[in-house]
């Protein structure tokens, strides 16, 4: 009787001492790869914040869709802009990899396009980067990323349903095909970049917060590949919801594109990047 209630007692034991790993552990990566299908995507709002001392400043607000690839990675997006210096902007984007595809209309393009057009296409780029589209605030983590995941994983900390921790933006591009294609060139590899994941009961990403202060610019603030974030700290919060929701992201009506831009009765031109 004795031994069958230490046997008993040692049963509890393990229970017990299991029970708080089965409760907080989730698996984010697991999590996205059992959303995954043709067809699938994610709806997204993200708040972009410079820090210069003690100034700050809401520099651009964003809220779309990413329609995402059988293996992850976004496949295409659709994404609205606010606060930026031209205005409202919307962009659509295809392949963001050689032979990409974007259309924008409102900011600075609305001022540009012809009469009668809505949608500039943009195919001259060698590859479409993603970056020079939404802006150089945009969110460098993409949760839509398998492999992005289990980097934040292993460089990161689980408590509960957050996850935090610190990656490189080196270590971060070798992982993310988001961030290789972001066209973060004049960035310094070791620029560290602090991360807090939010997830869900069931593992799926539901917000992002991540910062970063960009090198100091030769050139001063305002110039440069890293244009007004040099020498500043960058603060992007990224909310998702209706992960697995069916996605078709379409090009513009054709009627209303044009491959033109026009500025002083000149057309045909190119914006810079």
């Amino acid at each position: 009787m004795r031994q069958m209630i230490t046997a008993v007692a040692a049963c509890g034991v393990l229970l017990v001492a299991g029970a708080p790993v089965q409760a907080t552990a989730k698996d984010p990566v697991r999590a996205l790869k059992a959303i995954l299908a043709s067809g699938q995507g994610v709806q997204f709002t993200e708040t972009a914040t410079i820090l210069d001392g003690t100034d700050e400043r809401a520099e651009r607000r964003r809220t779309g869709v990413f329609e995402i690839g059988e293996k992850g990675g976004v496949k295409a997006l659709d994404v609205t802009t606010t606060g930026g210096e031209h205005g409202r902007e919307r962009i659509i984007g295809f392949n963001h990899d050689i032979g990409g595809t974007a259309y924008r209309s409102g900011g600075l393009v609305g001022t540009l396009l012809p009469k009668g057009k809505v949608w500039w296409e943009d195919r001259h780029q060698l590859h479409l980067w993603h970056r020079e589209l939404l802006g150089d605030d945009e969110q460098a983590v993409n949760p839509t990323e398998p492999a992005t995941l289990a980097a934040l994983v292993k460089n990161g900390q689980l408590s509960g349903n957050v996850l935090t921790g610190t990656i490189t933006f080196k270590e971060l591009e070798k992982v993310s095909t988001w961030m290789s294609h972001s066209a973060r060139g004049g960035f310094e590899a070791g620029t560290k970049l602090s991360y807090t994941l939010t997830l869900t009961s069931a593992g799926l990403v539901s917000r992002v917060q991540s910062t970063y202060t960009a090198a100091d610019s030769p050139h001063g603030p305002a110039r440069g590949a890293l244009g007004e974030l040099a020498g500043r700290t960058l603060h992007v919060d990224t909310r998702y919801s209706r992960w697995g929701s069916k996605v078709s992201i379409k090009a513009p009506d054709p009627r209303e594109t044009t491959t033109e831009l026009c500025a002083e009765k000149i057309c045909k031109l190119r914006l810079p990047g």
